[in-house]
């Protein structure tokens, strides 16, 4: 396991990892709950009178998104409740100065590290460690923080790189968020276990359905990879119509493993009843042995939210990867929000993953107090599940960095 905050003393100079990618609309950065999150971390080391210099991201090269951090460090500083200083440089002399400058209990945030060219190769954490960028800013530091748990399946620089020439520790939401996705294989619960399975990406959630196997007792579909199930099972849904391309290419490149999956757990493996879907600008219901497929279906029908929500009433823990229907259009939020009701009113171990549902809570006031954990991460959630390793979990786990000074 890997050291955390309760393992840091005070008066130190930390170099912090988070993830503040965030949603960009006509240039405007958009708060949402990584701030939050992020900043009980940040507080926690403020109050303790360490020098904190945080790194984060923001999209991508190439993308509208890839812009400049300075929006970020007003809202980070907003929840951390005290002034976070930004610098339009990640390494280079104006970063360094700004670091050395720095006073107890100050934060002072990066620019984006992806416009540092050492940052998004993915490489091994030696490689990492001897690039540029690590070598000109752990110097500057007494350890390395990494909070950003949504990022930790990237081998990228900022990620890796440092455990291995600082004493590293994780952040709260990383504690957090690797205790709860990995519960399944960690936990054992008195009771049935169900998975709540949608969204777009069909692929993710058949590689998730494959590697847990035996540990889940039902799996209540909905979605995209609803409809996939449901064509395996001859029903005439689960192909494009229109315009979308959503569908037959994914049913092409996993027609195989949906089939041995329905032959082999068709007693565990629970499909919509009914599906929702646009007439005269309302919602409309159809049974599935009804649907004639000629326009797009977008979200599990009221008899399936009832019968999923009696199966989740039994549960002794529920997890949740991806949404039902097209939530962001009120008429279509029926499946995923009543989901989530069903779990909020339920007394069961319940984890909220992908970035799409989590956003469903915020969106329809849902309160989070009423789940055991709802995950900021989309990708790293999805590996957690699959078994398969995260790279920057794995340079916490194995940093080997003299923390006596510490």
């Amino acid at each position: 396991m890997f050291k955390t905050l309760d393992d840091i003393g005070s008066g130190n100079r930390v170099l912090v990892r988070l993830d503040l990618n965030s949603p960009v609309e006509d240039g405007i950065v958009r708060d949402n709950r990584r701030f939050e999150r992020h900043a009980r971390t940040v507080r926690e080391l403020v109050e303790t009178g360490n020098r904190v210099v945080v790194m984060a991201h923001q999209g991508r090269p190439g993308r509208d998104s890839f812009i400049s951090l300075d929006q970020h460090a007003d809202l980070l500083a907003e929840y951390v409740e005290t002034p976070v200083a930004f610098v339009d440089d990640v390494h280079g002399e104006a970063a360094i100065e700004a670091i050395r400058s720095l006073g107890a209990g100050e934060v002072l945030l990066l620019e984006n590290v992806r416009m540092c060219d050492d940052e998004l190769p993915e490489k091994t954490p030696a490689e990492h460690a001897e690039s540029a960028f690590v070598r000109a800013l752990a110097p500057e530091f007494d350890c390395y923080v990494n909070d950003a748990y949504s990022a930790a399946h990237r081998a990228h620089a900022s990620l890796v790189g440092f455990p291995l020439v600082l004493p590293a520790y994780a952040g709260r939401v990383m504690e957090a968020e690797y205790e709860a996705n990995t519960s399944i294989a960690s936990r054992e619960f008195d009771g049935p276990v169900t998975m709540v399975l949608g969204g777009a990406k069909a692929t993710d959630v058949i590689d998730v359905m494959s590697a847990l196997d035996e540990a889940i007792d039902h799996y209540l579909l909905g979605g995209i990879v609803g409809e996939l199930f449901l064509r395996a099972a001859g029903y005439d849904v689960g192909y494009d119509v229109g315009d979308t391309e959503l569908y037959d290419h994914q049913w092409a490149d996993n027609e195989a493993r949906i089939r041995e999956l329905l032959a082999e757990r068709g007693d565990r493996i629970h499909l919509p009843f009914d599906l929702a879907y646009e007439r005269d600008d309302a919602r409309a219901e159809v049974p599935v042995a009804d649907v004639k497929k000629d326009q797009p279906l977008l979200d599990v029908g009221s008899l399936t939210v009832g019968r999923y929500g009696n199966v989740i009433e039994d549960s002794a823990a529920v997890f949740v990867k991806g949404a039902l229907g097209v939530f962001e259009d009120e008429r279509f939020a029926d499946g995923t929000v009543g989901i989530l009701e069903s779990i909020a009113s339920t007394d069961c171990f319940s984890v909220i993953g992908g970035g799409d549902t989590s956003r469903a809570i915020e969106l329809y006031g849902l309160d989070e107090e009423y789940f055991s954990h709802v995950s900021i991460a989309g990708g790293a959630y999805v590996r957690a599940l699959t078994g398969q390793s995260l790279p920057a979990v794995d340079a916490l786990r194995d940093s080997e960095c003299d923390a006596s000074g510490v």
